[in-house]
């Protein structure tokens, strides 16, 4: 069975469009929360996600935001403006559909969290330090996270006594997982490594393989439409340069 893995949508139809359909044929899709905030796009992509084949979704911190579960103070000033606008435009069975999203997921021996296990919704997994202490936090040989907006994977290294960090160097990198680790695919609709493709990850249960990729988009039309919805211009120019 092919999974289709991906996070951090944002609101960014376009962006979930152009992955969708370079990611077939794919069985089932699991998504890692954010899929509004930023974005021009909340509906459509709520409407999207909860549409696709055997679909598992946690929640994000955006997610949580919209539904009143973590108070929009916690966010920074373009943040909370975006929140605002999307409080105004989604529609009530689509925060509905967010409120009853779990904070966590156990799979096939792999964990769906958005933030890290620790913390689901809100925890950056940015660095060795961090991934090393959550390791203890899931039971599962894998753990998949968002929210940084950076792909890379955390391998356990008990010999060493850390969490080493392998970066991926390009798009259609195969890989495979023999220790326990920490793997995010990065952001569909707001990549943060400086590049500006859309990202995600397709693993095949029967072959064990996991498959990086990356996949461009018609920025400059999502850039319109964030500035026609009036949202900040930063969530709109931070998307020419992946950051």
């Amino acid at each position: 069975m092919r999974t289709l893995i991906l996070s951090d949508i944002h609101a960014n139809l376009t962006a979930l469009e152009g992955v969708l359909a370079d990611a077939e044929p794919f069985d089932r899709v699991w998504c890692l929360g954010d899929v509004v905030g930023y974005g021009p796009n909340p509906n459509e992509c709520v409407e999207t996600i909860q549409n696709l084949p055997e679909i598992q979704c946690v929640k994000g911190n955006h997610d949580a935001a919209i539904v009143g579960d973590i108070d929009i103070r916690a966010f920074n000033y373009e943040a909370r403006a975006s929140l605002a606008w999307l409080d105004e435009v989604l529609l009530p069975e689509n925060k509905q559909w967010l409120r009853d999203l779990p904070d966590r997921l156990e799979l096939d021996d792999i964990t769906l969290v958005h933030g890290s296990p620790r913390n689901p919704v809100w925890e950056y997994i940015l660095d060795q330090t961090t991934a090393w202490e959550n390791m203890a936090e899931f039971e599962t040989k894998i753990c998949l996270v968002g929210h940084t907006h950076i792909p890379c994977v955390f391998q356990l290294d008990n010999v060493k006594g850390n969490a080493a960090k392998v970066s991926f160097k390009k798009a259609g990198q195969v890989f495979s997982i023999d220790l326990k680790s920490i793997v995010n695919p990065g952001s569909v609709g707001q990549p943060r490594d400086h590049n500006p493709k859309a990202a995600y990850i397709l693993y095949d249960d029967e072959t064990e393989e996991w498959v990086y990729q990356r996949v461009g988009y018609d920025i400059e039309l999502v850039q319109k439409q964030i500035l026609e919805a009036g949202l900040p211009h930063r969530h709109a120019s931070r998307l020419l340069d992946g950051w």
